[in-house]
C-alpha cells in the first residue's frame, strides 16, 4: 500500500537555494557524482517552487584569500564578487563536496575562505552578515568521511552566522575503498538512508528558512556587533566579579 504524501504545513514560492557543487570536475567534462545528489536535494525544493541555482565552483575563477575582491590584492581576475551576489540573494546554501583523503575537496575549502571574507561585514540590523540565512552540505565519495566532511563544513557556516537545522548534511560513500561512486551504474539509488536523509535535509533546510524569513530573521537582541561596539553589554556581567 502506497501512503499519499501530506500537505506541506507551508509554501515555500519565495524561498531561494543556491547548491555550490565543489567537484573538482569542470562542467562539460566527467560526470560529477556529486551533481548526482544535487539532484535529488534540488528536486524536492523545485517541486514546492523553490528557485534552486546550482553553481560548480571549479568552473569559476576564485582566487585565494579572505578578502571580498582578491584584484585589489595583486591577483588579475577573481570571481567571488559575482558568485558573492549568488549567496547573499539565498535563503538557503548548500555547500556540496566530495571526500578527498577524508576531507572536503580543495575547491570547497576555497569557497569556505571566501564566505569568511564577507563574514565581517553587518546586515541592516547590526549583526553579521550571513545572519537569517540558513545551511546544510551535502557529501559523495567513495571512502569514509561524511560524518567528518559535515562537522567542518556545518562548523564553518554557524560560525560564520548560518543556521542548521536538525539532520542538516547527507551523503553516499558506499564501500570504503576503491569502487563505484554516487550514480555509477545506478550506485546508491537505491540506497534508502542516503535518499531518506537527502529529503530531510532538503526539507529541514526549507522549513527553517520559511521559519526565519517570516519571523523577519534572526532575533536581533544580543547580537549585535555595532550595539556592542557603541557600549551595550546585553547582561554581560563584570567578569572580575566571579
Amino acid at each position: 500500500m502506497t501512503t499519499k504524501d501530506p500537505k506541506p504545513p507551508a509554501t515555500y514560492d519565495d524561498l531561494r537555494a543556491l547548491f555550490i557543487n565543489c567537484t573538482l570536475k569542470r562542467s562539460g567534462g566527467e560526470p560529477s557524482h556529486t551533481q548526482r545528489l544535487i539532484h535529488v536535494a534540488a528536486e524536492v525544493m523545485r517541486a514546492n517552487k523553490v528557485e534552486v541555482d546550482i553553481v560548480r565552483a571549479v568552473d569559476l575563477e576564485l582566487a585565494p584569500g579572505v578578502q571580498p575582491d582578491m584584484t585589489e590584492h595583486g591577483f588579475e581576475r577573481d570571481d567571488w564578487p559575482g558568485l558573492r551576489e549568488k549567496v547573499l540573494s539565498a535563503d538557503i546554501l548548500v555547500l556540496c563536496t566530495p571526500i578527498w583523503l577524508g576531507e572536503e575537496s580543495s575547491v570547497c575549502r576555497r569557497v569556505i575562505e571566501r564566505l569568511y571574507a564577507e563574514s565581517g561585514k553587518l546586515n541592516d540590523q547590526g549583526q553579521y552578515l550571513y545572519y537569517g540565512r540558513v545551511g546544510g552540505c551535502l557529501v559523495t565519495g567513495n571512502e569514509d568521511g561524511i560524518k567528518h566532511c559535515a562537522m567542518t563544513l556545518q562548523y564553518a557556516m554557524q560560525h560564520l552566522g548560518y543556521a542548521i537545522p536538525p539532520q542538516a548534511d547527507a551523503g553516499w560513500i558506499g564501500e570504503a575503498g576503491p569502487g563505484k561512486s554516487y550514480g555509477d551504474d545506478g550506485a546508491g539509488y537505491d540506497n534508502d538512508f542516503t535518499q531518506r536523509n537527502t529529503t530531510f535535509m532538503a526539507w529541514n533546510l526549507m522549513h527553517l528558512a520559511r521559519l526565519l524569513k517570516d519571523a523577519g530573521g534572526f532575533p536581533a537582541h544580543g547580537n549585535q556587533r555595532d550595539k556592542w561596539d557603541a557600549g551595550c553589554r546585553f547582561d554581560h556581567p563584570d567578569p572580575a566579579s566571579a
